[in-house]
């Protein structure tokens, strides 16, 4: 798969100049060009256009034509350029905790990079409350700009958790075992088609930076900026808009999403 990867023009999408030999430094550095480069974003399934996962389409959404995409396009992309750099990586699977009304099933991608004996959790694809950084996976709490993250064990289980006013909360739980691409094929057919998924019920669009974390879900957008959180509700006309000049996501006049049907 990593052999037909564009490594030039992955660089030059997100912006990254650095050294590409495998190291902590290059690790960061790729992490967060990609986090604050490439929008977390469901539009094709609001628009009802199929997710896929081969690196040849991931290639020409995400990098050619200046799309983002959800935690599955993000890190099998990102799982691609890391094992091209000679990384060792890890895909797995978890299930997301944060706003979840129970136990949901396992449709989030993350991974576990190995390290110089270290073992790190690496996460382009969660969107506005997501790591801009790779963190350690020591049970520490590590600070991110004006976001701090730990990652803790519980019982077989390690979970994602970020500050929030001197509490925990819990992102998702994972195993540190490799999934197959098949795997998430499975997770991604549910999440991007079942009625009851949240990406067939809201649409959104996030993107986080170390001063501010844009997210826009349905016609709700907001700024956070640490504690201080600033939103509105757009009207209609002004979602596309806000999807071009916020977001970097060009969207045709006109474009119709599932969310707003019958609105």
């Amino acid at each position: 798969m990593a052999a037909d990867l564009d490594l030039d023009a992955y660089l030059q999408r997100i912006g990254f100049g650095g050294e590409t030999t495998p190291r902590l430094d290059t690790l960061c550095g790729l992490h967060f060009a990609h986090a604050t480069a490439i929008p977390f974003e469901n539009l094709d399934i609001q628009m009802g256009l199929p997710i896929r996962l081969d690196l040849a389409s991931l290639q020409d959404k995400l990098v050619r034509r200046r799309r983002g995409g959800y935690c599955f396009e993000h890190n099998t992309l990102f799982l691609a350029v890391l094992k091209t750099l000679g990384f060792e990586a890890i895909p797995c699977e978890a299930r997301v905790r944060l706003g979840a009304p129970g136990v949901l099933p396992r449709t989030h991608m993350l991974l576990v990079i190995r390290l110089e004996g270290d073992f790190w959790l690496c996460d382009v694809g969660f969107g506005g409350e997501g790591l801009l950084w790779p963190v350690a996976m020591d049970g520490e709490q590590h600070g991110q700009f004006q976001n701090a993250y730990r990652v803790a064990e519980e019982g077989g289980l390690r979970v994602l958790q970020s500050r929030h006013e001197e509490a925990w909360t819990d992102l998702y739980a994972f195993q540190s075992e490799p999934q197959f691409p098949v795997d998430f094929e499975m997770a991604n057919h549910y999440t991007s088609t079942h009625p009851e998924s949240r990406f067939v019920r809201t649409l959104t669009a996030q993107l986080p930076g170390p001063e501010v974390r844009r997210i826009l879900r349905n016609r709700a957008y907001a700024e956070i900026r640490g504690p201080r959180v600033e939103g509105r509700e757009l009207t209609p006309e002004e979602v596309i808009p806000t999807l071009r000049e916020t977001f970097g996501i060009e969207v045709p006049d006109g474009t119709r999403f599932r969310a707003f049907e019958g609105a």
